[in-house]
């Protein structure tokens, strides 16, 4: 079982989406995506399977959640170097995880 201090390992902060493209080489439709996480973080890389429930315009200024402390991963062509964080629907799609008000500091850690 998970602890306390496991979930505190965790960095999960706030992150606002300020580039999507296509991902074309991915196995399944996904989108690159560019995250701004603040100063103390910057700009992060991150792939995610969102085409079902997302255009690139719907997702560009959008804030989310993302870990921000876990090892890049190599997707294909594509560094992904943080993890963005969804739900999924009932044809195990991914809907975002987002603050449910736009006044959510960017770089804010989840506590």
């Amino acid at each position: 079982m998970a602890t306390y201090d496991d979930f505190k390992k965790l960095d999960i902060r706030v992150g606002k989406i300020i580039g999507v493209e296509n991902f074309l080489e991915a196995k399944k439709p996904s989108y690159k995506l560019k995250i701004d996480f603040g100063g103390e973080i910057g700009v992060k890389t991150s792939s995610a399977q969102l085409v079902k429930h997302y255009t690139k315009e719907q997702l560009r200024g959008k804030l989310v959640l993302g870990i921000v402390n876990f090892p890049p991963r190599q997707i294909g062509p594509f560094l992904s170097e943080v993890l963005t964080l969804g739900v999924p629907d009932s044809n195990k799609e991914c809907i975002l995880i987002v603050p449910d008000i736009d006044k959510a500091i960017v770089g804010g850690q989840l506590y």
